[in-house]
């Protein structure tokens, strides 16, 4: 019953965010060029509603196993008028997971110096992805090196981060190139359980249902949230979506997320 509500209030939502009149601006280019492969992956879709003025901006990363997938607008995080950005990225079939991840601070910094003119609102950056888009939120929120690259703080200009049943240890994509199984766990410099700290920008951390998640993904995200906390992080806030697995919880957590920005 629970999982029919929130699939008829996804319905809902649906239907408000159709009868916004936004506008789309595609294929953005936001880096150089070194080569072909990076000139057709790295770029960005903007969703904003002509003429409006300090939206909240929600960065929107694809997940796919940092191996597949394609960026996207989802059109449930269109209903409350939010600018939503979907960034496309390089995957580590062709680059290491250190440059995939500098493609996505690149996109950060691309935002900061753009979303203005699209009605965004700068003091209202969420950075959110579903699967291995959470763990590249994860891992841009929490090791600051990637975004003090370009200048940027996360603790301070992003004003959430909201992973969606992101991997917290070393990702999987990463322990296969190593000839590890996939349910061989480890953590290193590649792991956002690595870099969990009490002082990081505030988490509104999601998972699907504890028995149908992916490779034991809900305890890797409780375990994750319990370090944070005693780590010293005050505004952490973790949501289990009963009912849904690792693929179908991206709905209903999306709405999770709009009530989160609408209560901030």
């Amino acid at each position: 019953m629970k999982r029919l509500l929130l699939l008829a209030c996804a319905l809902v939502v649906s239907f408000m965010a159709f009868s916004r009149e936004y506008e789309y601006e595609k294929e953005i280019l936001y880096r150089g060029t070194p080569d072909a492969y990076t000139e057709k992956m790295c770029r960005l879709d903007v969703a904003y509603e002509k003429g409006a003025e300090n939206r909240p901006v929600i960065i929107w990363f694809h997940g796919g196993g940092l191996t597949g997938g394609w960026r996207h607008i989802p059109e449930t995080l269109l209903r409350d008028g939010a600018v939503v950005v979907g960034v496309g990225y390089r995957f580590v079939t062709e680059v290491s997971i250190p440059e995939t991840l500098d493609d996505a601070a690149a996109s950060v910094d691309w935002v900061l110096k753009n979303i203005e003119r699209y009605g965004g609102d700068l003091s209202k950056i969420y950075l959110a992805g579903h699967s291995a888009g959470g763990y590249i939120v994860n891992m841009l929120g929490l090791n600051k090196d990637y975004l003090a690259k370009y200048g940027i703080d996360p603790d301070t200009q992003i004003k959430a981060l909201v992973p969606y049943s992101g991997q917290v240890i070393t990702h999987f994509a990463q322990r296969r190139k190593q000839g590890l199984g996939d349910l061989t766990p480890t953590i290193d410099h590649l792991a956002p359980l690595y870099y969990v700290r009490g002082d990081a920008a505030p988490m509104l951390v999601i998972s699907g249902d504890r028995e149908q998640e992916l490779f034991g993904r809900y305890e890797e995200n409780a375990y994750f949230v319990r370090m944070l906390r005693l780590n010293g992080h005050k505004d952490v806030i973790f949501h289990e979506v009963d009912g849904f697995d690792h693929g179908d919880m991206a709905e209903p957590a999306h709405l999770i997320l709009l009530k989160y920005i609408k209560n901030r």
